[in-house]
């Protein structure tokens, strides 16, 4: 069979990308040595099962990086509480009420389908690949039954390429997959020569296969089919160089977040807290190995015996009976290495104190000897979220907005998100983060104002027009804001505003009703005085007791 030429244009290009990725595999393995043991085969083949740990003796490093990586989960995208919200890119419709609601609506079934999907377990990897390797690569793709199918992929398949903005847009798997397998994806008329002989020799044997997702240039933009989709998604047989699948994807299916990046590094890949930890770690390693040695040979020292004052064996276990030549004075001695077990400790304690910091973990773990409030609990936690700002940036950059955009995209098209108001169509939607690393990047906002009304509480008993300066709706609308208060709860602008009306009016009722009581009271009394006066005019003689006051001029 010919090769394929757009076959061939692929795997030349792929070729590039694994000779540029080759600088990162030694750095990736060693890692992976000291840190990951169970991922640890990237230039190294290893048998399932077999022992992976024989270079550590120290397991600081282990557990600072799944320490990191699981605090990342938990402040980043916990699904005990919300980590995104939706928000109208118009003012006007962030404060009408029925659009908010339109929008939280959309974030629960958003949430419900990413509960019933396999995220949980598998952005737990990314963020494990992420501390370690530095980038992780992570497939989005539609599912009939959980709707999303997530699927973080081992670095040593992937290769990826940049576009002009430094984004990741073309990404190489290169994987293994037994040849029945391949024969039920791909379809016997579309599988090479070389899979169908693998498979009537042995089916479960693994045969290898690239999978190619990169933008599509030569497409019509005027059709919906599956090879014009802006996204090309190719597989390959490399040995045949030819096209097994070709389709097509709505938006980029991978999120391929970086810790770190060189602007200068070839490639396309990150750097990682666990990169920066490697020396230390391969340090208290060592270190760990020579301290076990000393405290052995101090446990259970050498010994010392006279070429010919016993009878050999040496029995060195508990009650065991050794024969010495009588008249001589010889005796078995331990031998004395002068071991300095403390320093050596010390040394290691410096070096794991080093692998914490590296990973963060001072900053993520309040330290439980000091005695704080619960104010400065919650203080000094935001200030350690806030450390872990600029890691924040390109993850939202990188990893959160273009997964959410997938799956929001995913429903639209399957129909499953809330239909919207008519008025709302064309409108455009933005994200916002609110998980719990988010939050504390803004709490500084809140903390600001409320010291600012304790600075002027007491002024305004002084001067209460100084209250005038504050605007109590603008001060609500940003503390909703940036506390990520859910709409449900919340009112609209135009509730709002009806609501002050029927306060007002309510209000006003209530003082005419008021009047109309005082006027009627005032009537009452001035009632009998009336009385008289007309029975005066009338010539009646007055009530028993009542006198008539003289009004001005009288005689």
């Amino acid at each position: 069979m010919e090769s394929d030429p757009q076959a061939v244009a692929l795997l030349r290009r792929f070729r590039k990308l694994e000779e540029s990725r080759q600088m990162w595999e030694t750095h990736w393995q060693e890692i992976a040595d000291y840190m990951r043991p169970r991922k640890a085969d990237i230039t190294k083949s290893r048998a399932a099962g077999q022992k992976r740990t024989e270079l550590i003796f120290d397991g600081t490093a282990i557990h600072a990086a799944e320490m990191l990586a699981a605090s990342l989960h938990g402040m980043l995208t916990n699904m005990a509480t919300p980590w995104f919200t939706l928000r109208f890119t118009s003012d006007e419709l962030n404060e009408d009420d029925v659009a908010k609601e339109w929008l939280e609506m959309t974030e629960q079934v958003m949430y419900q389908a990413f509960q019933r999907s396999n995220f949980q377990e598998q952005v737990h990897e990314l963020y494990d690949d992420l501390v370690c390797f530095g980038t992780a690569v992570m497939l989005i793709e539609k599912d009939d039954d959980q709707d999303f199918r997530f699927s973080t992929r081992h670095i040593s398949e992937v290769f990826i390429s940049e576009d002009q903005h430094g984004r990741v847009d073309t990404v190489y798997r290169k994987f293994k997959m037994t040849a029945r397998a391949a024969l039920l994806q791909f379809g016997e008329e579309n599988t090479t020569d070389r899979i169908k002989q693998v498979d009537k020799r042995e089916p479960y044997e693994p045969v290898e296969i690239v999978h190619v997702v990169l933008p599509r240039g030569d497409r019509d933009v005027n059709k919906k089919d599956q090879r014009n989709k802006p996204w090309a998604s190719i597989y390959l047989d490399p040995d045949e160089s030819q096209i097994l699948q070709s389709s097509g994807y709505d938006e980029f299916p991978y999120v391929a977040p970086r810790w770190l990046k060189s602007s200068t590094d070839e490639g396309g890949f990150g750097h990682s807290p666990a990169m920066s930890a490697l020396p230390d770690t391969k340090m208290v390693s060592k270190f760990s190995e020579i301290t076990i040695r000393a405290a052995q040979k101090q446990i259970d020292p050498p010994l010392m015996v006279p070429d010919d004052g016993f009878m050999l064996p040496i029995r060195t276990v508990p009650g065991g009976l050794n024969f010495y030549r009588s008249g001589t004075r010889d005796r078995v001695e331990p031998l004395n290495i002068g071991a300095n077990n403390p320093l050596g400790l010390q040394m290691e304690e410096q070096r794991r104190q080093a692998i914490r910091s590296a990973f963060y973990v001072d900053q993520l773990i309040l330290s439980q000897n000091q005695t704080m409030t619960a104010t400065e609990v919650i203080q000094r936690t935001e200030e350690k979220m806030r450390l872990l700002g600029p890691v924040l940036g390109r993850l939202q950059a990188e990893y959160l907005q273009p997964l959410i955009n997938r799956c929001y995209n995913i429903l639209l098209r399957d129909k499953k998100l809330p239909p919207a108001p008519d008025f709302m169509s064309g409108i455009d939607i933005d994200i916002e983060y609110v998980s719990p690393i988010a939050k504390a990047q803004r709490s500084g906002d809140i903390q600001m104002i409320v010291r600012m009304l304790e600075m002027m509480q007491p002024l305004s008993a002084l001067d209460p027009t100084i209250m005038d300066w504050i605007d109590m709706d603008g001060l609500a609308k940003h503390a909703i804001k940036v506390l990520g208060i859910p709409a449900s709860i919340m009112r609209g602008a135009d509730e709002v505003e009806l609501a002050r009306q029927e306060r007002a009016a309510a209000q006003q009722a209530q003082e005419e009703q008021m009047m109309m009581m005082q006027m009627a009271e005032s009537a009452g009394k001035a009632a009998p005085a009336m009385q008289a006066m007309n029975d005066m005019a009338e010539g009646a003689p007055l009530p028993e007791g009542a006198e008539v006051i003289p009004g001005p001029g009288a005689a």
